[in-house]
Parts: C-alpha cells; sequence; structure tokens
C-alpha cells in the first residue's frame, strides 16, 4: 500500500512538471502575440512566463532533492532546499519586476498604439485557461503537502491571472477607446504586484530557513490531543518547527512519577502514535517528567 508521504512526493514532483509545460506553452504562445501586437504589457507578460519558467525549473530540482531521504551527512533531510527554492524564484520574480518598470516608463514617454489588438484577447484568454488549470491543480497539492517550494509558484501562477486580466483591459483601453497610455500604466502595475508577490515568497522561505514556530492555533491543537492521553497531566517546552514537508516536533509531557519506565515509555508512545496522525510525516521526540516532580 502507497503512504500518504509516497503520495504527497509524486504529487509535488507532477506539480512541478506541470508548472514548467504551462510555462513553456506560456512563451510560446505570448512570443507569437508580442511579435504581433508590439504591446509592452504582453511583453510584460512574456518576460514573466520566462522568468516563471526559470523558476520552475529550479523548482523542479530543488523538489527533487528535498524530497531525498536523509543520509549520514544530512541526517534531517533535505526539507530545507525548497525553501531555498523560494528565496531564488523571489530573485526572478524581482528582477522581472525592475525590468518591467524600465519597459513601462520607455512606453509613457514614447507612448505607441498596440496593433492586433484581438490577437492579443484571444492570446491572454488562453493563458488565463492554461494558467488556471495549473493554479487550481497546484491549490490542491499545497493543501495536501503543505509544500514551501508549490506554494512560492501557486503564488506567482495565481498572480499572473490577474495580471493576464490586466492586460486584456489594458489591450481594450489602448486598441479600442483610443487611450494609448494605459499600456505602460498597466505594466507598472503589473510590477507592483510581482514585487509584492516576491515579498509573499520571501516570508515563507524564510520562515523555513529560521526553524520558525508552527502557526499558534497548530501548537494548540498538538497541545490538546496530548492532554487528552491517558495518565498525561501536563505538556511543556513544545517546540516545533518545519523543514520542508518534514515536521519537527519536541514536548515534555508530565506523567504520574508513581508510573514504572515501562509504563511510562507506553504512554509516551501512545501520545507520538496521536501526534503523528496529525501530521504524518512529522517526527516527534517527547520527553517524559515525573509529576510530581522529586524534591531535591
Amino acid at each position: 500500500m502507497t503512504s500518504q508521504a509516497e503520495k504527497n512526493s509524486s504529487l509535488m514532483r507532477f506539480a512541478t512538471y506541470a508548472a514548467v509545460f504551462v510555462a513553456i506553452s506560456l512563451i510560446a504562445i505570448k512570443s507569437w502575440a508580442y511579435v504581433a501586437t508590439d504591446s509592452v504589457s504582453i511583453l510584460s507578460t512574456l518576460v514573466d512566463s520566462v522568468l516563471d519558467l526559470g523558476a520552475s525549473i529550479v523548482n523542479l530540482l530543488a523538489v527533487r532533492h528535498a524530497l531525498t531521504p536523509a543520509d549520514d551527512e544530512h541526517r534531517f533531510g533535505h526539507g530545507k532546499a525548497e525553501a531555498l527554492a523560494g528565496l531564488f524564484q523571489s530573485a526572478f520574480i524581482v528582477g522581472s519586476a525592475i525590468f518591467l518598470l524600465l519597459q513601462a516608463a520607455e512606453r509613457l514617454v514614447h507612448p505607441q498604439p498596440i496593433q492586433a489588438g484581438w490577437v492579443g484577447i484571444g492570446v491572454m484568454i488562453a493563458s488565463i485557461v492554461l494558467t488556471l488549470f495549473l493554479v487550481v491543480f497546484q491549490r490542491f497539492v499545497i493543501r495536501q503537502t503543505k509544500s514551501v517550494a508549490i506554494s512560492a509558484d501557486y503564488l506567482h501562477y495565481a498572480g499572473d491571472l490577474l495580471v493576464n486580466a490586466s492586460v486584456i483591459l489594458a489591450i481594450i483601453l489602448s486598441a479600442q477607446l483610443g487611450w494609448i497610455m494605459a499600456d505602460g500604466v498597466f505594466a507598472i502595475g503589473i510590477a507592483i504586484y510581482i514585487s509584492y508577490n516576491a515579498w509573499s515568497i520571501i516570508r515563507m522561505s524564510f520562515a523555513d530557513l529560521m526553524d520558525e514556530e508552527l502557526p499558534e492555533e497548530d501548537r494548540q491543537q498538538i497541545i490538546d490531543l496530548v492532554l487528552t492521553q491517558k495518565s498525561v497531566m501536563g505538556v511543556h517546552e513544545l517546540r516545533t518547527r518545519r523543514s520542508g514537508q518534514k515536521v519537527f516536533i519536541q514536548m515534555h509531557i508530565d506523567l504520574p512519577a508513581s508510573l514504572n519506565l515501562q509504563e511510562a515509555h507506553e504512554i509516551s508512545e501512545t501520545v507520538e502514535m496521536e501526534v503523528l496522525k496529525l501530521y504524518p510525516d512529522a517526527e516527534a521526540i517527547i520527553h517524559q517528567d515525573p509529576y510530581p516532580a522529586a524534591t531535591p
């Protein structure tokens, strides 16, 4: 029977392959649209897709490395490769935002009408459909795996949906209504939105790299679960962190001082099994303390 961890690994790998395929497809159709329309807004989304491809390839390699089992040199696994990939993606995104701002500024100074606007609109609609399929699948994978790398990929592809929709509006305003400044204005808006997404990815990656605690509601859920177990009289010194898919949980539990070592060990194992039901891919370390503690 396939374990949940194996299923999650397969989902993550497939999500990275899907992102690369979608990025290549978008580059092909947007390149044709840019040549046909000479729209800087379409150029901005083309550049974004090129950078998406680079980021998704890095993501693919990072996820493959992150899913490599722990070895003698990496006892805690390779999960932080996901967070490193997230930082690398943010660098791609910031670079694209800077490029777009420069292109948009040039177009605002020297505005030009968009040619063959219908071509751009058709390509943007196709881009929205392709990207929508991808982000829906990525969202499903994130719910199953809580992967930082896939979350980073999801953030900028989800942003692309709004970007593509804004490009359609810019083309309509410029080609159909004569507002030729719309092309440059919307390109600036796209650059700002891309930069915002980059900041979100950076925060997620640093949380993983700096061993940030799990959210308070998750920690409280762990405490509440442990306190429902037989003979457990208290929980303290709970420490948690995430590394890629892996969650590490450490805690002390208070047990009656009258228990012998075998009984305390069995209770600790029961607590560990219950915690692993919440986090199947977790590694839990539980220390038993006598209660009341012995007086020195």
